[in-house]
């Protein structure tokens, strides 16, 4: 379990974002965590851990924040379970000056599968808290698929980069071609219009292969039903997701979630939608606005 002891206040990454933290803590910690997360991570408390493994289930988390005082003998089997059937989601504990801080109880804890411990008996804590709860908020970009595919397209253009990027920033993603022009900035149509004059696959499945990407994350959760997944990812049912599954990897859901972890689907991703069409994405600009006119009149230019 790692310790993380007491630094002194970082300014944020370019990056963070504000992003879901679950709590179970005590009334009192509630405003202080509030405040130190001001900025860069919103809290969403809760009463019990039971509350906690729905809450993980059923909606977007970037962390989840235990104090220490609530990890006592008769919550340590539930705190178990959340920490081992979510292990994507990084799990904090908050050692306060009411806390029992003796070895045997940290290693208690470690058995749980908690491996960081946030020390905010002294003031300094606090700032600690923040940046390393910041710190997991930014890891909800897709940091390794961004770097893969930088290095596959070195040389492209800016905003083919920022293409990319976007479909990979945040847990849920674009749900749609139309959002993600929105966006980014440019017509949908336009936006398509340049992705086919290139030859390129259409926009609609590079995000439906983020997506992809995104359910293979969640599913290596095994408290992740792929019920779950398919709401996570604005699907209508389990059934609708299958097919979507089908659609593009030609495997059913379940056959997914045996088949695809999230280090063999970015690979998939790659191979299917970077690799072939490496040479044209390096050239495209698919973000440029191009003036015409037409009697005066200027307009977006596809």
């Amino acid at each position: 379990m790692q310790f993380v002891p007491p630094i002194g206040r970082q300014a944020p990454a370019a990056s963070a974002r504000v992003a879901p933290v679950v709590t179970v803590v005590e009334p009192g910690e509630r405003k202080e965590i509030d405040r130190a997360g001001e900025g860069f991570f919103r809290t969403v408390h809760r009463e019990s851990l039971e509350q906690v493994h729905d809450d993980l289930r059923k909606r977007r988390m970037s962390a989840l924040l235990v104090s220490s005082t609530r990890c006592r003998d008769g919550d340590l089997i539930e705190t178990t379970r959340v920490v081992r059937e979510f292990p994507g989601i990084p799990a904090l504990v908050l050692l306060n000056r009411h806390a029992d801080a003796q070895p045997d109880r940290l290693l208690a804890l470690g058995s749980c599968g908690v491996r960081r411990v946030v020390d905010v008996r002294a003031p300094a804590g606090w700032a600690t808290l923040r940046t390393t709860l910041a710190s997991d908020a930014v890891r909800e970009n897709d940091a390794e698929a961004i770097a893969r595919v930088h290095a596959d397209l070195h040389g492209a253009s800016p905003d083919m980069l920022k293409f990319f990027e976007y479909l990979f920033s945040g847990s849920c993603g674009p749900k749609s071609v139309a959002v993600l022009a929105r966006d980014l900035g440019v017509r949908s149509s336009t936006l398509m219009s340049r992705f086919y004059r290139a030859g390129l696959p259409a926009p609609k499945r590079y995000v439906a292969f983020a997506g992809l990407l995104r359910a293979a994350r969640l599913l290596e959760n095994p408290g992740m039903s792929v019920s779950d997944v398919a709401a996570h990812l604005n699907h209508s049912s389990a059934q609708s997701f299958s097919r979507h599954t089908r659609n593009y990897l030609g495997v059913c859901a379940g056959e997914f979630r045996a088949r695809y972890g999230s280090a063999r689907m970015l690979d998939e991703f790659r191979a299917r939608m970077i690799t072939p069409f490496a040479a044209t994405l390096k050239t495209l600009a698919p973000l440029q606005l191009r003036a015409r006119r037409w009697h005066g009149v200027s307009s977006e230019a596809a």
